[in-house]
C-alpha cells in the first residue's frame, strides 16, 4: 500500500534531481509536438512523480492534455483525467481510444501494461500526439525484452 501526502504535492521538473544536461534534454523532448516518452523503473522510483512535472510544465490554456490512469493519484487543474475501471471494462486500452477521439494534443498513459495498449499509444505518437507513459521495469534496460514481446524494435 502506498500512502499519498497530496497537499504537498507541487510537480517541478526543475525539482526531478536531474543534471542540467539531461533536464534540458527532457524539456526538448516534451516541447515537440509529438512522439513517446516512457519512464521506466521499478515502484518507488519516480516514475508517476516525473509524468506529473511534466504534465504541469505542459499545463496551458493552448493545450489538450488528457489522462487515463490507475489510480488517479494526484488531480490537476486543467487536465482531463480518466480512472481506469476493469468491472466495467474501463481498461487502459478502452479509455485511451476515448480519450484520442477528443482530439489531444498531450496524452499521459498511467502505466502501459499490455501489447494493445503499447499499439496505440504508438500509433497516437505517430499521428501528431505526445503521449507519455510509465512501463515498470527493474532497470531501464529492463524495458527493451517488454518492448521486444510487444513487437516494438529496439529504440
Amino acid at each position: 500500500m502506498r500512502l499519498l501526502d497530496k497537499s504537498n504535492l507541487k510537480p517541478d521538473i526543475n525539482k526531478l534531481g536531474l543534471i542540467d544536461e539531461e533536464l534540458q534534454q527532457l524539456k526538448g523532448l516534451i516541447g515537440r509536438p509529438h512522439g513517446i516518452i516512457l519512464v521506466t523503473g521499478p515502484t518507488g522510483s519516480g516514475k508517476s512523480t516525473t509524468l506529473y512535472a511534466i504534465l504541469s510544465a505542459l499545463n496551458g490554456h493552448e493545450r489538450n492534455i488528457l489522462t487515463v490512469e490507475d489510480p488517479i493519484e494526484y488531480e490537476l487543474e486543467g487536465v482531463g483525467q480518466t480512472q481506469v475501471n476493469p468491472r466495467v471494462d474501463m481498461t487502459f486500452a478502452r479509455g485511451l481510444r476515448a480519450i484520442l477521439r477528443q482530439d489531444p494534443d498531450v496524452v499521459m498513459i498511467g502505466e502501459i501494461r499490455d501489447g494493445e495498449t503499447a499499439q496505440i499509444a504508438v500509433q497516437a505518437s505517430l499521428t501528431g500526439h505526445l503521449v507519455m507513459s510509465t512501463l515498470h521495469t527493474n532497470s531501464a534496460a529492463g524495458r527493451l525484452p517488454v518492448c521486444a514481446i510487444w513487437g516494438w524494435s529496439r529504440f
